[in-house]
């Protein structure tokens, strides 16, 4: 093993042990791996940001940006509304829902067709009194079977085009992940409607998180005892009449922002305390107003009974800016006027000082502020609201010029008319142009970190690719399965591939699997295309657990999900696509 080979294993090793432990961001450990890569040689310095102009990337920046517009348009509001119906039997609701959840993401980002249909399936689920975690999980694996079928469906069919393109002189074109990609997403779909939601607990289904969040007659909040407070001189447990006659019951007592043991009733109340109470927003201004009390943070904190304030439920995705930190970290309330009323995380209220929770990838916030600023700042923190947002200004009138324009771009770069990244530019300029979408919001569109995660990683594979590395992993795989017929190592490296993506991002996964993948067909003598195909399919299908995808992140918090309940449903899927997938490609693309 070369010196360049080692180095380039150490970085990779380190990166994905890294990305296991999930404590930086995956952007940031891509790019601090390719500083390293350069300084010591491994990666040349003229390629070091080669990955940024590499057509993956580019791609999967104008396809966030076109998704973006299409729902703008209200293009996808039209196709939604007209289809959904949630008094539907569940196999059918299911059936219909995860059905056009693989659709629009054959041809958008597939969180954000997540994101447009989560919202829609809440307010199905509700109206149809059921949990919403019988229907969440099976529309984020609907998502993100979609994908597998168009070359814009999914970044990991975007970069093994790119890697196909470079290797052997010809990329695929927008349908040509579509016979492989169909077969796995009918039966995937087929199978989370049938057989799928049955899997997961049964205790799931008898809660309905969302609405035991916004069930507000318990949550705490945080009240400042001001000099002119009666309160002041009096112990806590005084205080139970007066707050009972409210409706309100004193949790506890915080002092020079630590929080006194037990409820602190014993302790004489000073003034600049903070009572912790627990009520509904009406009964805390109750009283707020009868002991002379102040919301606790700042005099820019809005009374509740205020006409202009609203509740906002949002989840978190991961790497977004509030995951990780907390309410106080972000200056939510000092900067924003925002506050952090509730938390949940799978299922699970939190009932003490929210302010300095740490958020985590999967819970669920509900915010109180301001109705113009709301969704600013929800978008601002990296959430996703978990209903339909009223304030967002939808164009309907242009739904059909979003589509048509749309159209026309795929039918072209697919007939090989226009590159597929300029007839993509092209749909971005027109949106513009129609003022679909605004200008000064285009970048707002594009998810960065991903953007910068495989940018960075492109320069290190090619490197490791050009040390031999790769060729060595493929020469450990072929030597593993030495005598076995090429159909059994194309199924091996599609399950190692696989198990790699269910805790890692998937475009990681894929930057390291394509060239191995070119390898070893090269040392079989047979065509590279069955291999890349198997990574392409393998590489999205992560269902094992709420890490391996952020669409099975984002439906952790409002399905009331644990860790543990996604294999229940991901492994016979995982198994399915296996099954299906193989006999597709083979007949497909034979060796």
């Amino acid at each position: 093993m070369t010196t360049d080979q080692m180095i380039l294993f150490a970085l990779l090793f380190a990166v994905f042990g890294l990305l296991l432990w999930g404590r930086y961001r995956y952007d940031l450990i891509a790019f601090a791996a390719l500083v390293v890569a350069v300084v010591t040689g491994s990666v040349p310095t003229e390629d070091a940001f080669s990955g940024f102009g590499h057509p993956a990337v580019v791609i999967i920046a104008l396809v966030l940006i076109v998704s973006r517009g299409l729902v703008l348009s209200g293009a996808i509001d039209l196709i939604t509304r007209y289809l959904i119906d949630g008094s539907r039997k569940l196999s059918s609701h299911i059936a219909v829902m995860s059905g056009l959840g693989a659709f629009f993401s054959a041809f958008m980002n597939n969180v954000g067709a997540l994101a447009l249909l989560m919202p829609v399936e809440l307010q199905a689920s509700a109206k149809a009194k059921r949990s919403p975690a019988l229907t969440l999980m099976p529309l984020s694996f609907a998502t993100i079977l979609g994908g597998l079928v168009t070359l814009i469906g999914t970044p990991p069919n975007i970069i093994i085009a790119a890697f196909r393109e470079k290797s052997l002189g010809e990329s695929y074109s927008m349908f040509d992940f579509a016979p492989v990609g169909l077969a796995c997403a009918v039966a995937g779909v087929a199978f989370v409607a049938l057989v799928g939601w049955r899997l997961l607990p049964g205790e799931r289904g008898k809660h309905d998180t969302a609405q035991e969040l916004m069930d507000l007659q318990g949550y705490i909040a945080e009240i400042k005892v001001p000099e002119a407070s009666p309160a002041v001189g009096r112990k806590v447990s005084d205080l139970d009449e007066e707050a009972a006659d409210c409706d309100a019951h004193i949790v506890g007592l915080v002092r020079r922002g630590k929080r006194l043991p037990g409820t602190g009733r014993r302790e004489e109340i000073s003034a600049g305390d903070i009572l912790v109470v627990e009520a509904g927003p009406e009964a805390i201004d109750k009283l707020v107003g009868s002991l002379k009390l102040e919301y606790a943070g700042s005099e820019r904190r809005a009374r509740v009974d205020e006409g202009d304030q609203k509740l906002m439920e949002v989840v978190v995705p991961r790497h977004a800016r509030i995951d990780g930190r907390s309410a106080l970290d972000v200056n939510l309330l000092y900067r924003h006027g925002i506050t952090l009323l509730g938390v949940s995380r799978s299922g699970k209220r939190f009932r003490e000082r929210l302010r300095k929770l740490v958020i985590s990838a999967g819970d669920v916030l509900l915010l109180l502020g301001p109705a113009e600023r709301l969704p600013e700042v929800a978008s601002w923190l990296g959430t996703l609201p978990l209903a339909e947002r009223g304030l967002e200004v939808i164009q309907r009138d242009k739904a059909a010029m979003a589509a048509g324009l749309f159209a026309i771009a795929i039918i072209l770069a697919s007939l090989g008319v226009i590159y597929l990244p300029v007839a993509l530019a092209g749909v971005v300029i027109g949106y513009v142009l129609l003022k679909i979408m605004p200008l000064r919001q285009i970048y707002d569109f594009v998810e960065w970190p991903v953007i910068v995660l495989l940018a960075c990683l492109i320069p290190i594979g090619q490197a490791l690719e050009a040390s031999g590395g790769t060729a060595l992993i493929a020469n450990g795989i072929v030597a593993i399965s030495a005598g076995w017929s090429p159909a059994v190592v194309l199924t091996l490296l599609m399950i190692v591939t696989m198990t790699l993506s269910d805790v890692l991002n998937n475009t990681a996964t894929t930057v390291i699997a394509a060239p191995i993948a070119i390898d070893i067909a090269g040392r079989l003598g047979v065509s590279a295309d069955p291999f890349l195909m198997a990574v392409a399919v393998a590489a999205s299908c992560a269902f094992l657990t709420p890490i391996g995808h952020k669409n099975n992140t984002l439906v952790m918090g409002p399905g009331g999900y644990a860790f543990g309940d996604y294999w229940r449903m991901g492994l016979p899927l995982e198994i399915l696509i296996v099954a299906v997938a193989v006999p597709v490609i083979l007949v497909v693309w034979p060796f």
